[in-house]
């Protein structure tokens, strides 16, 4: 029985564990009015099991590092067989793929940015802007998920107002929340442990040594508090094995708990007394919403879209990027005043619920793949 649902095409530079590819899932899994399919440019590994909807296709194209003009001529052939509605490249590593897009003559062509890279904190480097500049003529929105990065896109990229929007990412509530019991590979309790968490693919951007610098460092800013204090950090990546040889050879290495990616993050984020993202760069970050979901009282890196969703001495604590001694502090503080704690966890929960849904994130980007539905081959 042919589908005749309206197709989106995503297409990113990796499909693998992250909170863009996240955010990918979330809009595959959630607007179902529309087939999908995921293009890679590079690789697309078992994070593609998180896609729920039946019929989503996967391609990827494997390409070496360095410019992907030889693969255009590919990209191309791929959308004429496919027949998108929309063609949604996401961040600087798959726009330049909104060319073949163009020559397809996909009917809607959207470009989001998320973030920025470690070597690119800030999208100030000059030459990304140009490049942006030069790819954007093909594409006909643009979508920013944080004000930091709309302003970006609009003044020091120089795209058009009009056609760059602000979509930021919303939290599935039901399956994030603070009800939700302790899976059985949970090794702590909330009896005798106070855990600090994170969530994140352990590279430089996301700056997980910055985190357990701060970790190791209360034991002495809180030592009547040391003995029961346990780090749970949650994710893969090139900097896990550096992150266990530093609590290793600080001697807190069995106050921790990194066990890599995991499937089952909805159930261990409620565990989390405290959860904390160092990030030197953000965009407007899933984990941080899932955790506020998840009743978490949050501290985060004053960056991106950080402040726009955790108000500072509101709904949690913002702190200087690679700062480990402020982080510290912060958790510190955190630590010995449990009343302030969990005020601030109840304020998350209530303003995440409140402004950031996953039906308003839906909602946002239904009536943005509208405008071409019905421009769709089938």
């Amino acid at each position: 029985m042919q589908d005749d649902r309206p197709l989106v095409v995503h297409l990113l530079h990796r499909f693998d564990t992250g909170g863009l590819e996240n955010g990918v899932v979330n809009v595959i899994n959630h607007l179902d009015q529309y087939r999908h399919a995921v293009v890679a440019v590079t690789q697309i590994t078992a994070f593609k099991e998180r896609v729920k909807a039946p019929g989503t296709q996967f391609f990827s194209l494997n390409k070496p590092p360095g410019q992907g003009l030889w693969l255009y001529p590919k990209v191309y052939r791929l959308l004429c067989e496919l027949r998108p509605a929309v063609v949604h490249t996401r961040n600087l590593g798959a726009m330049e793929f909104q060319i073949p897009a163009l020559l397809a003559r996909v009917p809607l062509r959207v470009h989001s940015e998320h973030g920025w890279d470690v070597d690119d904190l800030g999208g100030v480097n000059r030459r990304n802007q140009k490049l942006r500049r030069a790819y954007g003529f093909a594409a006909n929105e643009f979508v920013a998920l944080s004000q930091a990065i709309e302003v970006y896109l609009t003044e020091a990229v120089g795209l058009p107002k009009a056609h760059v929007r602000r979509i930021c990412n919303g939290v599935d509530v039901a399956r994030f929340t603070p009800e939700t019991p302790a899976p059985p590979a949970w090794p702590f309790n909330r009896r005798d442990h106070l855990v600090i968490g994170a969530v994140g693919r352990m590279q430089a951007v996301k700056d997980p040594l910055n985190l357990v610098a701060a970790f190791v460092r209360l034991r002495e800013l809180c030592p009547a508090d040391w003995p029961r204090l346990r780090l749970a950090m949650l994710g893969g990546g090139p900097l896990h094995a550096e992150a266990l040889a530093q609590l290793q050879a600080a001697g807190a290495a069995d106050q921790a708990w990194l066990p890599g990616d995991r499937s089952d993050v909805a159930q261990l984020l409620p565990q989390f007394d405290l959860f904390v993202l160092p990030s030197q760069a953000e965009g407007i970050s899933n984990t941080l919403l899932e955790a506020m979901a998840s009743g978490c009282a949050p501290v985060a890196t004053a960056v991106g879209g950080n402040g726009e969703l955790v108000e500072d001495g509101q709904h949690g604590v913002l702190v200087p990027a690679q700062d480990s001694e402020a982080l510290a502090g912060a958790l510190a503080a955190l630590v010995q005043d449990p009343a302030r704690r969990q005020a601030l966890a109840a304020a998350a929960l209530a303003r995440v619920r409140q402004r950031f849904s996953l039906a308003g994130m839906m909602s946002a980007y239904a009536a943005l793949y509208d405008g071409a539905a019905p421009l769709s081959g089938g």
